[in-house]
C-alpha cells in the first residue's frame, strides 16, 4: 500500500511541476517585455498600462482600438500590435509593435489617429 501512495504522490508532484512550468512559460513573454522597458520611470499593472508623469495609461478598446490598430498597420505593413493605450508622455494614443523586420517600436498617434512619431526600440514595455 505504501508504494501505491508513493506512486500517487509522485504522479501528483510531477503533474504540479509540469503545470507550473507551463504556467510560467505562458507568462514569460510578459515578464521579458516588462524587464526590457529600459530606465523609464514607470510602474506596471496587470493590463500592461503604466504610470508616467503622474498619468496612468489606459488600455484602448472598441472603435478607438480599431482605429489605432488600422492606422498603425497601414503605416507598418506586416507588424504585430502587442498593446494599444492612451499615452502618458505627450501623445494621445500609443501602440507597442514588433515590425515585420523583428524590431520593436512604440507608435504615437494624435487624437485624429494620425501617426506623430515612431520610437524605435521601445518594445512592448
Amino acid at each position: 500500500m505504501i508504494t501505491v501512495q508513493k506512486a500517487a504522490i509522485n504522479t501528483a508532484l510531477i503533474a504540479a511541476l509540469v503545470g507550473g512550468g507551463a504556467y510560467l512559460a505562458m507568462g514569460y513573454p510578459l515578464i521579458a517585455s516588462s524587464t526590457s522597458a529600459g530606465s523609464q520611470s514607470s510602474t506596471g499593472s496587470a493590463n500592461g498600462a503604466h504610470q508616467a508623469n503622474g498619468i496612468t495609461e489606459q488600455q484602448l478598446t472598441g472603435s478607438t482600438a480599431t482605429r489605432v490598430r488600422n492606422a498603425v498597420l497601414a503605416a507598418n505593413p506586416g507588424a504585430t500590435v502587442h498593446r494599444m493605450e492612451t499615452d502618458a508622455e505627450g501623445a494621445v494614443y500609443e501602440a507597442h509593435i514588433t515590425k515585420a523586420d523583428g524590431s520593436r517600436a512604440t507608435v504615437k498617434l494624435d487624437g485624429s489617429f494620425n501617426i506623430t512619431a515612431t520610437e524605435a526600440g521601445r518594445g512592448t514595455k
